[in-house]
């Protein structure tokens, strides 16, 4: 039997101990019981303070109060025994502290089961062993998987730790409304992807599962709640939030809004969830938002060291997120603009990253020349960053941080073109095998993966593309290809017509006329390249938008491939045909290293 309302009639009253500060009543299910609160520094109210009060039993004030106090209520009948359970749990007395109840975190609902919800719910159930952790999802297949012995993401480490507390603090449902309502906090884990339409169209975050998910909580909730936005969102959607809550609120709901984004890096999730280089947690500038930041730090701090955790205002945690995505992504397109000067003029991408690496005031991490950058938070964001700037008259701001989106396309598209180039000027009808199709290695995810716009190029030249990834999934290959906002025309009949989906790397690469490397996965460093050459049609061709056959480089000339690479050149070349992204200088050989 859950307490409905505290009914407070404060009588003037003596300070001195054992007489009554506050009469009471409470209110239980329309049932009224007279209640009192003593001062007292006994461990326990002397008999004195019990005798006017038969019947009633006195327990401590919840620990959430400062005063010291005890609280005397009726436990002759059943319904006072049982206000008397519920009161063992922590609450506050006086409704403007009402939010004082989420201080105890005892039950955890997440709302979406993706790439965020998912670990790191399953890694707070591991760490917090008393909480009780519920990821919802209206996807009843995924939640299928999820209490399967076949995981719907790949992850390293996940499974272990899944299966680690699946059943015993860790459950997964599409019971979203019961997990809910039972929850004292509610992380929001669903997805936000650029709009595809309207205003701020290709640019602008769609927050249309992030609203239906603050409608859903505002409708089934009772009592107090913490929500804690976990997706990507773009600046004062705590605010958009909080407004929906504050029209939809009961007088006995209270919620408090805070930001928790997320800094995850797929194929190290895990790792990064367990050893993180800092938490962030913004909210509320109120006794009421600072509490509840505490709450959830308190979870934290069961295995993250308190002085990594950082609390801020809510707006400077949103932004926080997409600044340091924008940060990153410039970063890559940093190097992957120099990679294309190393390529006309002899030097080597790797060796010019390591030597500014090695200023600590830059560092060497984020500086690995590639295919470009992917995944699902990079160009989302940047281009959320874009429309913010551009939304607020900054659009000097807003053009320079396009120009890492702008420099992302550019590498892609002229991969692609040497690909072309390369091959006499046309893959029409030639088999090409493409290996990895995730956008990073050790992980399942393809979202706004190089590898589908290198195919989608390559398929408008009417290539034959043959497939391979150790961890995606044929379905997802076949669904990124089909988009129709990738390829004109009618897309699942083209794709049915120039892709083949490989069930191994020498299957793809059998009577190709190049292999495309698009995602750094380790097994391709140790395939059978000799037995690959001699199943190739010649002259063979390797292109290696991932850099990871540096060290091979050698060997594989001296089988007989002509192997091209980014930021690079390998093999001495000349053209079909010139086009601008292969210079004349492109003919001449690097220069030979002298040693001194």
């Amino acid at each position: 039997m859950g307490v409905s309302e505290w009914l407070h009639h404060r009588q003037p009253n003596t300070d001195r101990q054992g007489e009554a500060l506050e009469s009471n009543k409470i209110d239980v299910n329309g049932s009224c019981f007279p209640t009192a609160v003593f001062k007292t520094g006994d461990p326990q109210p002397s008999p004195r303070l019990q005798e006017p009060f038969q019947g009633f039993t006195a327990i401590p004030q919840p620990p959430v109060l400062t005063r010291k106090s005890w609280l005397v209520l009726p436990t002759k009948s059943a319904q006072g025994r049982s206000v008397l359970e519920q009161l063992k749990r922590p609450f506050s007395l006086d409704p403007a502290d009402r939010t004082e109840r989420m201080v105890q975190v005892r039950r955890i609902c997440c709302i979406g089961a993706g790439y965020v919800g998912g670990p790191t719910c399953s890694v707070i159930a591991q760490m917090c062993p008393e909480i009780r952790v519920t990821v919802v999802d209206v996807n009843e297949e995924r939640i299928q998987a999820w209490n399967s012995d076949s995981l719907p993401i790949f992850e390293p480490g996940l499974q272990e730790v899944v299966e680690s507390c699946r059943g015993v603090n860790l459950f997964f449902s599409t019971d979203i409304d019961s997990a809910i309502q039972e929850a004292d906090l509610v992380f929001i884990s669903v997805n936000t992807p650029t709009k595809t339409f309207g205003i701020g169209k290709g640019r602008a975050a769609d927050l249309k599962y992030i609203e239906a998910c603050a409608r859903r909580i505002a409708d089934v909730s009772n009592g107090c709640k913490i929500v804690v936005e976990k997706s990507t969102v773009p600046v004062r959607a705590a605010e958009s939030i909080r407004r929906i809550f504050n029209a939809n609120t009961k007088s006995t709901l209270s919620f408090q809004v805070l930001s928790n984004p997320e800094f995850l890096a797929e194929g190290t999730a895990i790792a990064d969830l367990k050893k993180p280089d800092r938490v962030l947690i913004g909210g509320d500038e109120t006794a009421e938002g600072q509490r509840a930041i505490d709450a959830l730090s308190s979870i934290y701090e069961h295995w993250v060291p308190k002085d990594k955790i950082i609390t801020t205002n809510t707006w400077s945690s949103e932004l926080s997120k997409l600044a340091a995505n924008a940060f990153l992504a410039q970063r890559i397109s940093s190097i992957n603009s120099i990679s294309a000067l190393c390529e006309v003029t002899g030097a080597d991408v790797e060796e010019v990253a390591h030597a500014i690496g090695t200023d600590q005031r830059i560092g060497s991490r984020f500086l690995k020349a590639s295919v470009g950058f992917g995944g699902s938070c990079f160009q989302k964001d940047v281009l959320n960053l874009v429309y913010l700037c551009e939304a607020l008259n900054l659009s000097e701001v807003a053009r320079y941080w396009q120009q890492v989106i702008e420099i992302n396309d550019y590498q892609r598209q002229r991969f692609s073109s040497r690909i072309i180039g390369c091959l006499f000027n046309t893959v029409t009808d030639k088999k090409i095998a493409l290996l990895g199709f995730a956008f990073k290695k050790n992980t399942g995810d393809t979202r706004e993966s190089s590898s589908i716009y290198i195919s989608r190029y390559l398929m408008d030249e009417g290539a034959q593309l043959h497939i391979y990834d150790p961890k995606v999934k044929r379905e997802q290959i076949i669904q990124d290809l089909s988009q129709p906002t990738l390829s004109h025309g009618d897309n699942t009949h083209r794709v049915s017509q120039l892709v083949t989906i490989a069930t191994d790397p020498y299957a793809a690469c059998e009577n190709a006329h190049a292999i495309v490397i698009c995602t750094e996965w380790d097994m391709f460093k140790e395939l059978d390249y000799e037995r690959i050459y001699k199943a190739m049609l010649k002259p063979a061709f390797i292109f290696d938008g991932r850099r990871i056959l540096d060290s091979l480089h050698d060997q594989l000339q001296h089988i007989g491939f002509q192997v091209e690479t980014i930021g690079k050149r390998v093999s001495q070349r000349i053209p079909f045909t010139a086009t601008n992204d292969i210079s004349k200088s492109d003919q001449l050989s690097p220069p030979k290293k002298i040693k001194l």
